[in-house]
């Protein structure tokens, strides 16, 4: 993960100095435009956020300060955001778990729908299947020893709600097994115990899932998706082996607050399609095995409303109790 950007930092035309500068355009206004994440430094969203409000920054020749909002699964800078002024000078970059906490929080502060208006769906990621060896070569073997076992196979994830937890259930109940889940505060313990075998599986974005199973520790035996990923091409889908298919993957979206004005919307999604579109953030974002997307808002705002349902479902079926 690229950390060499600082936590919270103005990022304004003068650091298109060093790189290939794009056309100048007018921004909204001379203030600067908080670009607010609800998830740390170093992680995903905050990547992506990043490379928005460098690229943003650039073209408008406007600052972009990125705010990392955290706390209570997200729930606190998302709340912010929903509640700031709707002129455009706040905005949101953040995750699929926008819409998933709709289901595991009882009391939400913010309407995923009603709160925000999508900007642009700005990449998506896809999610591979790893397992410690001891659970099997293959996805096929893996479901065939948790069908032997009911209950006795365990699986980690970086806590309850999450996309990695999620994906897992979704897979059980496609593939009519029991699994006993593990979670844990971070993805770090969650993939250290699953190196030394200490749970059997794990759902992981697919840029690092491949590097896990670089040295054969652990096996990625299949992805998530309805083709194979581009950042594993050699690795088959679900499908392909013959098990149950599943679409799963994350997507980072760009928000701003309702209310904004359809001119401001109209622009800001123009130019991230243009940032998005730029060879340099192209590959950044495929070095981190996602993949950029950009197009209408009306792409964006259809995957709130499909994941709304799918993952509604998903959290009923497993039975996971809202906070």
């Amino acid at each position: 993960m690229t950390r060499g950007i600082p936590r919270r930092t103005a990022l304004g035309a003068t650091l298109g100095a060093a790189l290939a500068a794009p056309a100048l355009a007018q921004g909204i206004s001379t203030r600067p435009i908080t670009l607010m994440t609800p998830f740390s430094a170093g992680s995903p969203p905050d990547f992506v956020a990043r490379l928005m409000a460098d690229g943003l920054a650039r073209r408008w020749n406007q600052p972009f300060v990125v705010d990392n909002r955290v706390g209570a699964s997200g729930n606190i800078g998302t709340q912010a955001v929903a509640r700031a002024a709707p002129d455009g000078h706040t905005l949101m970059v953040t995750a699929s778990t926008l819409v998933m906490n709709v289901s595991l929080f009882r009391n939400l502060p913010y309407d995923p729908v009603g709160s925000f208006a999508p900007v642009a769906e700005l990449a998506t990621v896809g999610f591979g299947l790893l397992l410690h060896p001891s659970a099997g070569a293959s996805a096929v073997e893996f479901v065939a020893g948790a069908k032997a076992r009911p209950g006795s196979v365990n699986y980690g994830s970086p806590g309850v709600g999450t996309p990695h937890h999620l994906a897992m259930e979704m897979f059980r109940q496609r593939s009519g097994i029991q699994l006993t889940h593990v979670p844990y505060r971070g993805a770090a313990g969650a993939v250290t115990d699953l190196l030394a075998g200490q749970v059997a599986a794990m759902f992981v974005p697919i840029g690092s899932a491949r590097e896990l199973a670089k040295d054969n520790r652990v096996r990625l035996v299949a992805v998530a998706s309805d083709a194979r990923l581009a950042a594993a091409p050699e690795v088959p889908t679900l499908a392909e082996v013959g098990l149950a298919a599943m679409d799963m993957r994350d997507w980072y979206g760009l928000f701003a607050p309702a209310g904004t004005q359809p001119e401001i919307l109209a622009k800001l999604n123009a130019t991230a399609n243009e940032v998005l579109a730029a060879p340099d953030v192209l590959a950044a974002l495929s070095a981190q095995g996602m993949t950029a997307v950009g197009g209408p808002a009306d792409r964006l705002r259809a995957d709130v409303a499909g994941d709304l349902a799918r993952w509604a479902g998903v959290v009923r079926e497993a039975g996971i109790t809202p906070e």
